[in-house]
């Protein structure tokens, strides 16, 4: 955070930000609830684009619809350029906008963001020539107008921000951000990720309890998708293992959609012209695609129309949600794929997940959840609108993260937000294995009963209620170390009965038909199950307590310290004294 920037806290007033590189968002807290704030056009997704017309510059939704007659004039996708070299950028989702030029290895872009100089009569007498903008200049613009929306919404001035970055953003990409973010008169208070950002904004409502879960935060936007596994821990995030890809994204399904109009449009007009092969065309094509995708998104059915999209013809059409999912599939399942390989990289399985949290425009899309949904056991909660009523926008869960972390720091000095977010200080250990006691089930079997959980940031401190023998007595305390294994039930097989020769001949054809219909069942009825299943391991403490009343409780308490040393403290609930040891 810039020095310059930095402001009192009493003269403050925050606000969080998504600066996303298809849609941004930006939202602020009244009593502790985050809103999301709508600009004058009363858009709460803002599109990122900046767009330059008769002098005005135009941003959001309005820069949009100039990209089909303004192209040249309208920079969209620019935030992941921030930081970079041109040489290290993908500029493929600039195509339909003002393409990305290398000036001196700074990312910049060509615009005519001023009028030629016109007479009375209207003839231009002097023409302005065209500005190269950097794309820090133009993050710089687009900020300011996002800001601008907020402190008109909110009635005064806003003065500092919390903003959201993917997870792969380096330290020059931050930077960056932070001094556009500066540029634009925005105080940056901090850079929170997205996944924690879009957990918090769950974690944050009233009626959330605070538990320790391991939760997967599938950010699928327009032209990228994130995902994370993040480790809740007693209200500390921990990311565990991320993975970005470029190809599964909103723009891919729109491109389906795309595609699977143009070839109807040809089918109709064999003599048109491709309307993929005309910019201006493409164009019109891409934001019915986007408008139909959405309204597949809500609806079983949708409509497609463009007023003279190939060579002067107009063009209308319908698809339905079966068939979009259908044409859709290879997409679609690369989210599913893109998910599972998060999961495994953090050294998990589908059983230790507690949590799916859909966030971006993306995860509108019903049959992202539903596949989420069979490939994670009836345990896990999909937190999608489409599998949960209560489940937040995805488009607004970073914005309301951010928004509400913005409100928890504003009232710090700039040096003490600056100290307390430092890599020294969040970036801590962790414990590996599970820390918990040795309990006897109703079978009289010894089971694990975990205290601290795994991925645990340390110094920790947790408390459980053990309860003692129904007669009292002395109890035995037996601290251990126990990890999670996956059981794995397959059914067993069954003996088929021997079919004599002539019996197979006769009645072979209707035989055949339910011989297939029952063996199909008999699959369905017969995968392997699998469960997770608590493992004891090593044995770090025992402690005695004697003369346990009856019915009563042992309370345990363990203390991780940062050094990664433990204290054991265990006593009597409700009775004085107790043991404590330190391992």
């Amino acid at each position: 955070m810039s020095e310059s920037t930095a402001i009192a806290p009493e003269n403050r007033t925050v606000i969080g930000i998504t600066f996303g590189n298809s849609n941004s968002s930006i939202a602020f807290t009244v009593d502790d609830k985050a809103e999301v704030i709508a600009n004058e056009d009363g858009d709460r997704q803002i599109p990122t684009i900046l767009s330059y017309v008769d002098g005005d510059e135009y941003y959001g939704q309005q820069a949009k619809a100039f990209l089909v007659r303004n192209p040249k004039n309208s920079v969209a996708y620019f935030r992941d350029f921030l930081g970079q070299e041109f040489k290290s950028i993908d500029p493929t989702h600039n195509h339909a906008s003002a393409h990305p030029q290398d000036v001196d290895g700074v990312v910049s872009f060509t615009l005519k963001d001023k009028d030629d100089k016109k007479d009375e009569e209207g003839e231009v007498v002097e023409e302005v020539p065209a500005s190269t903008l950097s794309v820090h200049e133009v993050a710089t613009r687009y900020l300011r107008r996002l800001v601008g929306s907020a402190s008109d919404y909110l009635g005064k001035k806003v003065t500092s921000a919390v903003i959201t970055v993917p997870t792969n953003f380096n330290d020059k990409q931050k930077a960056a951000l932070v001094a556009a973010a500066n540029a634009a008169g925005i105080e940056v208070l901090q850079l929170i990720s997205e996944p924690v950002a879009a957990v918090l904004a769950y974690d944050a409502r009233p009626e959330s309890e605070l538990q320790d879960k391991i939760v997967v935060v599938a950010d699928l936007g327009g032209t990228r998708s994130d995902v994370a596994v993040v480790a809740s821990r007693g209200g500390m995030y921990t990311v565990l293992a991320t993975a970005h890809d470029y190809e599964f994204h909103g723009v891919a399904l729109d491109k389906i959609l795309m595609d699977h109009f143009a070839k109807e449009f040809l089918k109709r007009n064999s003599s048109a012209t491709d309307p993929r092969e005309n910019a201006r065309s493409l164009a019109k094509l891409r934001l019915e695609a986007e408008a139909t995708k959405k309204a597949l998104s809500i609806g079983a059915n949708a409509s497609f129309s463009v007023e003279s999209l190939s060579d002067g013809i107009d063009f209308a059409s319908t698809v339905n949600r079966l068939r979009y999912e259908t044409i859709a599939r290879s997409v679609l399942e690369g989210f599913n794929r893109l998910v599972e390989s998060v999961v495994k990289k953090a050294g998990l399985d589908v059983l230790d997940i507690d949590e799916v949290v859909l966030s971006g425009g993306t995860s509108h899309t019903p049959r992202i959840a539903q596949n989420l949904s069979n490939i994670f056991p009836e345990s896990t909660r999909i937190l999608a609108p489409s599998t949960l009523a209560t489940a937040i926008n995805p488009s607004e869960l970073q914005a309301r993260g951010a928004a509400l972390q913005a409100s928890l720091i504003q009232e710090y000095d700039a040096a003490d937000i600056d100290q307390s977010t430092h890599a020294a200080v969040t970036t801590v250990s962790h414990i590996t294995n599970a820390i918990g006691v040795v309990s006897l089930n109703e079978a009289g079997e010894e089971v694990f009963v975990p205290i601290v959980h795994p991925e645990t940031a340390v110094p920790a401190r947790r408390t459980v209620h053990v309860a003692a023998p129904k007669e009292g007595g002395d109890v035995l305390v037996k601290v251990v170390e126990g990890n999670t294994h996956i059981k794995v039930t397959k059914p067993e097989p069954k003996v088929k009965e021997e079919v004599s020769k002539s019996a197979k001949v006769e009645d072979a054809d209707d035989e055949d038909e339910e011989d297939s219909d029952f063996s199909d069942d008999e699959e369905q009825e017969e995968e392997e199950k699998r469960e997770k299943l608590w493992k004891i391991g090593n044995t770090l403490a025992e402690a005695a307590i004697h003369g346990v009343k009856k019915g009563g409780k042992v309370e345990v308490t363990i203390n991780v310290n940062a050094d990664l040393s433990v204290i054991v403290t265990t006593r009597e609930v409700g009775a004085k004294g107790g043991v404590r040891g330190q391992l």
